[in-house]
Order: C-alpha cells, then structure tokens, then sequence
C-alpha cells in the first residue's frame, strides 16, 4: 500500500522555523498507491498558528468499498462481502467458500475463475473459510467445502454444495434467467 499526499494549496517556505506563512490547507492522502483519487482515500485538514508550537489535524476518511469487478473473481472477507454484494446492485453474485486445505476447492478454482471470463453480467467472489472470517462463514450458513451461494437482490436463492461444476452452471444459468 502506498502513500501519496498531494496539497491543494501551496506551502511557502519560511527563513525561521518559527514562523509558518499558511494558516489552512487540505492535504488529500491517496491510499491505494494509484495515481487517481479513488473511493479509499482521507483528506487531512492542518491549521497552524503563526509559530509552530501547535499543529492540529483533523482526519475525515471515506473508506467506501470499491465497486465489484466484472470478468474476474475478486476475494472478499468478513468485512467486505456484504458491502460488495449490496455495490453489485441486481447483478447476480456468486460465492465460492473455500479453505486453503480443501483438495476438491483447488480442483475447481481455475474452472471458476474461468466462468467468471464468461459470465460478464454476474459478480464473482470466493471466500477463505479460515478463522478470521469464521463468522461470515457460520452467518452463511457453511456446512461443507466447497460450498457455493448464488445471491440476487442481496439474498441467497440458490446453493451448491461440493465441487459439482455442471450443478454450479446450471444454478448460475437458472438465476440470471430469473
């Protein structure tokens, strides 16, 4: 992650230290090491008084969640599956829920990665059922791996359990129709 900070008003340099010759800036902080403004960005409002003895900061931030992407399959966590779900708005989404050790899960992946090249008009995400996303997984209601829910309109309409390819095409096949 890099950071870059850029100021909408321009510092002048000063002979003493003492003095700062600028009373309010805005300093907008790009977080995502592009060189665009994106939705993960914080702006850094500075007041100074005339000697630098005080300096405050004020951080407002808009962490919005990027908007899912189309054609590939993005990885989600606890915290950003629901708002990634709610950005793709009535596109249909598909979840594969896998862990790192699941054999069948790894079988399947490349052949999941390759539906989501086809399916451009359906979101595509998958999920490490690991500890740290226990809960999510436990909310979805996981029983096996691999397990995939197909959501529409923020809600599961379909699942497929275990890495069943033909089933998964044709549940994705059956919901984009719907």
């Amino acid at each position: 992650m890099a950071l870059q900070i850029s100021l909408s008003s321009p510092i002048r340099s000063s002979p003493s230290p003492q003095h700062i010759p600028f009373s309010d800036h805005r300093v907008h902080c790009l977080l995502d090491g592009s060189s665009r403004p994106s939705k993960t960005s914080m702006t850094v409002n500075i007041t100074s008084s005339r000697r630098m003895r005080e300096i405050r900061a004020s951080v407002n931030s808009s962490l919005d969640m990027a908007e899912p992407v189309i054609g590939q399959v993005t990885e989600v966590n606890k915290d950003t599956f629901w708002p990634l779900v709610q950005a793709a708005g009535d596109k249909t989404v598909v979840l594969d829920m896998y862990t790192q050790w699941c054999g069948p899960c790894k079988i399947i992946a490349p052949k999941y990665q390759e539906l989501s090249e086809k399916y451009q008009d359906v979101v595509f995400l998958k999920l490490d059922c690991n500890q740290d996303n226990k809960s999510l997984a436990k909310e979805l209601g996981i029983r096996v791996v691999p397990t995939f829910k197909i959501l529409k309109d923020n809600k599961i309409v379909k699942e497929v359990t275990g890495a069943k390819f033909d089933d998964l095409v044709v549940a994705i096949e059956t919901v984009r129709s719907s």
